[in-house]
């Protein structure tokens, strides 16, 4: 009976695991596998659950971290991602009245959008906090 139970917790797991793609359940999976295994062999439910437990979390451990790096080496990132943290000037003022102002940063003109409502009058410097699209969130430099 316990075999049909650890092949159920192995078919939901892997059904949650392609369904969110996010390298979490599929470790319980591989330690659901290896308690089914045994139970094909062993009726003791509580060293069932210590080999899935233990499995799971070795597999985690040790192979994850490899995974990960293995997933992460394909993602590339964009100039965007280098902007953060950078000085703009302000070229067009940021006030609540208007929607968005402009910043320049390395020669480009941005949309630009004030984090908190703060507002820069032009020829103002800023601080870029984030990216949203194609608008610079800016906030006030120290």
């Amino acid at each position: 009976m316990n075999s049909i139970i650890w092949l159920v917790v192995f078919l939901v797991l892997l059904f949650i695991e392609i369904a969110t793609m996010g390298l979490t359940t599929i470790w319980f999976a591989i330690g659901s596998i290896f308690a089914f295994i045994l139970s094909l062999f062993v009726d003791n439910a509580v060293l069932e659950l210590a080999v899935g437990v233990g499995v799971s979390l070795i597999a985690l451990i040790f192979t994850r971290p490899l995974f990960v790096k293995f997933l992460e080496k394909d993602q590339t990132k964009t100039n965007v991602d280098e902007i953060v943290g950078k000085t703009v000037i302000v070229t067009k003022a940021i006030n609540d009245s208007e929607a968005f102002g402009e910043a320049k940063i390395e020669g480009d003109t941005w949309m630009a959008k004030s984090e908190g409502g703060v507002q820069f009058k032009e020829g103002e410097k800023a601080i870029v906090k984030r990216v949203e699209g194609v608008k610079l969130i800016l906030a006030k430099k120290n």
